[in-house]
């Protein structure tokens, strides 16, 4: 007994219908990692930057309590950019292994279709 074209129509699309479901469940989204991202990238900025300015202020003090003109702020400046580089990877190190538990390992990109010129 032949089936009319109605029900085969109707076959078509609940079938249509239970495969765009059963992709919406396996289909995995892409983490969006830019707002995170960028914030990671502010706080190692204000690390950095504000080492460095921590530095320059104790140097400024032990210039005026001392009164070695320059030479205070010199080396105050350069030992905030010290502890501003150490404190930097220390961050860094606790901000990747935070990432990884939160996100799991590292993934490659979708590759795009399109090409670039």
């Amino acid at each position: 007994m032949p089936q009319t074209d109605t029900s085969r129509d109707e076959a078509i699309k609940s079938l249509e219908k239970r495969a765009s479901a059963l992709q919406a469940r396996t289909a995995q989204t892409p983490h969006d990692f830019g707002a995170k991202a960028a914030g990671y990238g502010y706080r190692l900025m204000a690390v950095m930057l504000g080492g460095i300015f921590v530095g320059l202020a104790f140097g400024a003090i032990a210039d005026v309590l001392v009164g070695t003109a320059p030479w205070g702020m010199i080396v105050g400046v350069l030992v905030g950019f010290g502890i501003s580089i150490w404190m930097a990877v220390r961050s860094a190190q606790q901000m990747s292994e935070e990432a990884a538990r939160e996100w799991g390992p590292p993934q490659d990109l979708v590759p795009d279709d399109e090409e670039e010129d």
